[in-house]
């Protein structure tokens, strides 16, 4: 007959402790090779994800508050009605009125086309007050500061007459297109280059630079061909605005491709925390930049979403007074995402390799 042995549970001390540590880490393995442990972790990233979309777009644009709002003044402001009119407007806006003097309205009306100042402000008649705003410079800017100014002016008891001096085009009374098609150009961007990552694994780095770059292109002409020949909301200077939105594709693109290099399979979090929750509300194409909160009004001008509102809407509605800022802003971070992302092409995902063993990166 043979032996049977009966296994004696461990008495030592600890043993218990040990045992139950053992089959954590047992359990903790198993999860980490099944798919339900990445399953899970998006569960969780998707909910966190979706309340910090609504907060941050509920943030920056459902009650937009004036912060620092730059006016031409032509004419004594120390006199009244001036002086009056100035304090009450000031007040109204919660001091966010800032006064500029000027020595007379062409020098105003150059500072509105410079983007400098958002209406021009004239005293200089004894009966009523004259207040140009811009609507092209913003049209949330010029909306509050319209009713505003109405409001001062029956407070005080003096005439205010406003007039919109550089009104948005009649295809855009709300002067949104060019915020939706920037929009477009990033989150197409951003998904674009998402699309090559899966279906188009096989890219070595040059080439696949090179079909972000091709599609950046083909998309931004479609989205400026839709928007200006098919839907007419726009009169575009096509070939500047087309310029614009294929740089802001590609930057878009090459971003999360730089992620991607250096996060691998979880690169989506930060591309879409840096373009989507914090770039496109703080772009100032849905609510200007002086009603945004102070550090998004700030912070915005130095993103992909923000540099590109500004340069279409500079090239829109005030093409003799172009700004190289948003131009540097969109270069420097197409730059330094191709620069990463070659540097460590090694890490990406992506890539094929030659029959004889060498790399085809």
């Amino acid at each position: 007959m043979s032996e049977v042995r009966v296994e004696q549970p461990d008495t030592r001390p600890g043993a218990g402790k040990h045992e139950k540590v053992a089959r954590w880490r047992l359990v903790w393995a198993r999860m980490r090779k099944s798919p339900f442990l990445p399953a899970t972790v998006l569960v969780f990233i998707l909910a966190i994800a979706a309340g910090l979309f609504a907060g941050s777009y509920t943030y920056s644009m459902a009650n937009p508050t004036p912060h620092r709002i730059p006016v031409a003044l032509i004419g004594s402001g120390d006199a009244a009605p001036g002086a009056a009119f100035l304090a009450g407007l000031d007040t109204a806006l919660n001091g966010a009125l800032h006064v500029d003097r000027y020595a007379d309205r062409g020098a105003a009306l150059d500072a509105v086309e410079a983007q400098q100042v958002f209406g021009i402000v004239d005293v200089t008649r004894p009966d009523r007050i004259v207040f140009d705003v811009s609507g092209a410079s913003g049209s949330t800017v010029a909306q509050v500061l319209t009713e505003s100014a109405t409001a001062v002016g029956h407070k005080i008891g003096t005439p205010v007459v406003v007039t919109d001096i550089k009104p948005l085009q009649k295809g855009d009374p709300r002067g949104l297109t060019l915020f939706y098609i920037t929009l477009a150009a990033v989150i197409i961007g951003m998904v674009g280059a998402i699309q090559l990552s899966v279906h188009a694994r096989a890219l070595n780095p040059a080439e696949r630079i090179a079909f972000i770059a091709a599609s950046a292109l083909t998309g931004s002409f479609v989205i400026a061909a839709v928007v200006d020949w098919w839907l007419g909301a726009l009169r575009l200077p096509f070939v500047h605005s087309w310029l614009i939105l294929a740089l802001t594709m590609f930057t878009t693109g090459m971003i999360f491709t730089m992620f991607n290099t250096l996060f691998g399979r979880w690169a989506m979090i930060p591309t879409w925390a840096l373009l989507v929750l914090l770039g496109n509300p703080s772009s100032g194409g849905a609510v200007s930049w002086p009603l945004l909160p102070s550090p998004l009004g700030i912070i915005g001008r130095w993103l992909p979403p923000g540099a590109s509102v500004n340069a279409q809407h500079t090239a829109v509605y005030f093409g003799g007074h172009q700004h190289v800022f948003p131009y540097l802003v969109l270069a420097a971070w197409a730059l330094v995402a191709c620069v990463v992302f070659w540097v460590w092409r090694d890490r990406h995902p992506g890539g094929r390799y030659k029959d004889d063993g060498v790399t085809g990166r």
